[in-house]
């Protein structure tokens, strides 16, 4: 893989230097001192993924990183100082389609191939991500058929340029949504916390991180909390799984989706977000397939256009929609399928 490197720290980006010349595939073709340089590089000479810090002068990572994404878009993985003391900008940049952030590696600190470890696995994770495929359309049909049951969930699935999006999306939710709402998005465990908490002010609906055995309830919002798959054990109750192991992202919004279509016994609206890969693509083909509605954020508002792409080829949307209208169309749908099971 083609990688760059945006630090204006010589021992950090050193750091960096060395520890991908430990995975011979990896080559370092450029090193950028500032969010500046790092935005022209990219443009000049592409690389696959971008190591990005977020505290430099000038232009930060997250400018750079929004800059990259609308100009020269490639993966993105923040590894700066301390990521959990810059979590809010994390999430910020995250939101304009930075992957996933990590601490940066140091120097005489120990051995740097243990030191290296955790941040040579997540590149490892992006590179199996690098190339899905895919294409817009808007699929046909005039909408998903209507189901008996009153019980309504609301199953989201996220990656690059999610927090973001998460935030778009339930803040047009009403206070008193009559569903349950489950979000998976691509992030590191130690992160989830802080993204429930970030999300939860952005939100009418309260949030919080998934907890082994909770059960689903109306008007309240569950974010995937650790680094195993979030499912569905039950009809109505939550708990987490190592398997399957050999998934590039962990949780797995495919895992998710697929166990929500094995065992909701009501209504589900499923929704893919912006995202890089084909996660959840193949989930939400099963929860069309099964009668449920399904919703993929369009091309144009995607931070990433690689998880809806993937989902729109299989043609698992029943709507393709700007992400300003996905919550709308999500509350018109569950109140019809709710005024239904209640005549029913």
């Amino acid at each position: 893989m083609k990688i760059g490197i945006a630090n204006d720290m010589p021992m950090a980006a050193e750091a960096l230097r060395r520890a991908l010349t430990l995975t011979p595939e990896h080559q370092v073709v450029w090193i950028a001192r500032d969010g500046e340089q790092a935005v022209e590089l990219c443009a000049r000479q592409p690389a696959d993924l971008v190591l990005m810090d977020l505290i430099m002068p000038g232009i930060d990572g997250v400018e750079a990183t929004r800059r990259i994404m609308a100009g020269s878009p490639c993966a993105i993985l923040i590894v700066t100082v301390s990521v959990e003391t810059h979590a809010s900008r994390v999430f910020e940049a995250m939101g304009f389609g930075a992957l996933d952030a990590i601490d940066t590696p140091t120097l005489g600190s120990g051995d740097l191939a243990t030191t290296a470890t955790s941040l040579l696995a997540k590149i490892a994770a992006i590179g199996r991500l690098i190339g899905a495929g895919g294409g817009l359309r808007r699929v046909p049909g005039g909408g998903p058929p209507h189901r008996s049951s009153a019980r309504a969930l609301v199953a989201i699935g996220a990656s690059a340029g999610g927090p973001a999006a998460l935030s778009v999306l339930l803040g047009g939710l009403p206070h008193d949504l009559p569903a349950a709402v489950v979000i998976v998005q691509h992030v590191d465990a130690r992160f989830a916390p802080g993204l429930a908490e970030w999300l939860s002010q952005q939100s009418r609906l309260p949030v919080r991180l998934a907890k082994e055995g909770d059960r689903l309830q109306p008007g309240a919002v569950l974010v995937a909390g650790t680094s195993d798959h979030l499912v569905l054990k039950t009809g109505s109750t939550l708990g987490y799984t190592p398997e399957p192991r050999e998934f590039a992202y962990r949780p797995s919004v495919d895992v998710f989706f697929n166990s929500v279509c094995s065992r909701w016994p009501g209504n589900v609206t499923g929704v893919l977000l912006t995202g890089m890969g084909a996660d959840g693509a193949r989930g939400l083909k099963s929860l069309r397939a099964k009668g449920h509605h399904t919703i993929v954020q369009d091309q144009a508002t995607s931070a990433v256009y690689g998880m809806p792409k993937a989902a729109v080829a299989l043609q698992a949307a029943v709507d393709v929609l700007p992400l300003k209208n996905i919550a709308q169309r999500l509350v018109r749908g569950i109140g019809s399928k709710a005024t239904l099971g209640a005549a029913g």
